[in-house]
């Protein structure tokens, strides 16, 4: 069977870096891949970060090809996935696990070289950290790494969508020497100091408010998640549906229990870090009820500011989305437009209201003076 690649739904600069890049990774491996164009290549990288990268993988998956998603987001839809940035080391990975996939052995002393692959960091960190507990004492593994987790400098009032981009910190969370400032994660209310107010926020405030400190533990209707809020990430079950019981009712500060060291690096083995940002995602979708959320116009335009990491328990998304980002519209004509009913479109307008990547659309400010133009008109502006 031979081995082919194609390249699509991408700028001209990434395209020509991502040849380069191949190029260079093919040679390593005695060049036994062939690049072609995308009908009629077996594989196809597509840039999903572009504007017209999902749409590209929309028309690929419907002709059944096998494709290869370029992104910076930890999860992707597609059936592989090239992180973004890519390299000759980390293209050199993907042709390989390409090639064991379609059956075709390749050499394996070429793919040695490629040690440790850029497309998975978090996996690869987390299995290092268990080892260290072979000295004597529990509490200082070996490794001691400067850069264990450490509070953040200031509490960044900005939305969390700059934090999705980055979720490798995740590997330097089991080195930590001193428990004492991952010990402290009380919310920023003291627990005991629990008002009214306080008692009506829930989780998905105490997430999106950045007050949370630390490592936590949080269990609600016979789901449990511990929480990393100084690097943004979470560990719990993969699917989304099942940890909506997390997102009813009130959460006083005194719900969160502090985790240590030795019990978030022993969780973050047995199944991966994931980005918060999913879990705030989750709390815009379930607050409204099928309903905008409380603050924006239900009767306004609202529109998609980038492509969001469609989930694959919420197949009617994508059909929003691809509606969304064609411009600014209200509820009842997405929901026209997208076949899905108003409620659904209502949530998930909410959801990625709170994520940051749709907006509510304001006109633009008329200029309050017409410009001149032309040589009469200069003329009759002096």
């Amino acid at each position: 069977m031979s081995l082919t690649l194609g390249l699509t739904g991408m700028d001209p600069d990434t395209e020509s870096a991502l040849t380069a890049a191949f190029n260079a990774a093919n040679a390593r491996l005695g060049k036994p891949w062939q690049l072609l164009s995308e009908q009629d290549a077996g594989y196809v990288i597509v840039d999903m970060d572009s504007m017209y990268g999902p749409m590209s993988w929309l028309r690929l998956h419907a002709a059944q090809k096998q494709v290869v998603g370029l992104t910076t987001a930890s999860r992707t839809q597609t059936d592989f996935r090239l992180e973004r940035p890519f390299d000759a080391d980390s293209v050199a990975t993907l042709l390989g696990e390409l090639a064991g996939a379609a059956g075709v052995p390749l050499d394996t002393s070429a793919l040695a070289s490629v040690a440790t692959p850029a497309r998975e960091p978090a996996p690869a960190a987390a299995k290092a950290a268990p080892a260290p507990p072979a000295p004597a004492t529990a509490p200082a593994p070996a490794p001691t790494p400067a850069s264990a987790p450490v509070a953040p400098v200031a509490k960044p009032a900005a939305p969390a969508v700059a934090q999705p981009a980055t979720p490798s910190p995740a590997p330097a969370r089991p080195a930590a020497t001193t428990p004492s400032a991952p010990t402290a994660p009380v919310p920023s209310p003291a627990a005991g100091t629990g008002t009214a107010a306080a008692g009506a926020t829930g989780l998905a405030q105490w997430l999106d408010g950045n007050r949370l400190k630390g490592r936590v533990r949080f269990e609600r209707g016979g789901q449990r998640i511990l929480i990393d809020a100084n690097t943004r990430l979470y560990v719990g079950p993969t699917a989304l549906k099942p940890l909506a019981p997390l997102f009813e009712g009130g959460v006083l500060g005194g719900d969160f229990t502090p985790v240590d060291d030795t019990t978030w690096a022993a969780e973050a083995n047995k199944a991966e870090p994931q980005p918060l940002l999913r879990l705030v995602w989750l709390g815009g979708l379930l607050a409204g009820k099928g309903r905008i959320a409380e603050g924006y116009d239900a009767a306004g335009r609202f529109q998609m500011l980038k492509w969001p990491q469609t989930e694959r328990e919420y197949p009617k998304h994508f059909r929003i989305s691809t509606v969304m980002m064609k411009g600014p519209a209200t509820l009842a004509e997405i929901a026209a437009a997208s076949g899905v009913p108003e409620a659904d479109v209502a949530d998930f307008i909410n959801a990625n209201l709170a994520t940051g990547f749709a907006e509510e659309y304001r006109e633009p400010e008329p200029d309050t003076e017409p410009q001149k133009s032309g040589l009469f008109g200069r003329l009759r502006g002096r």
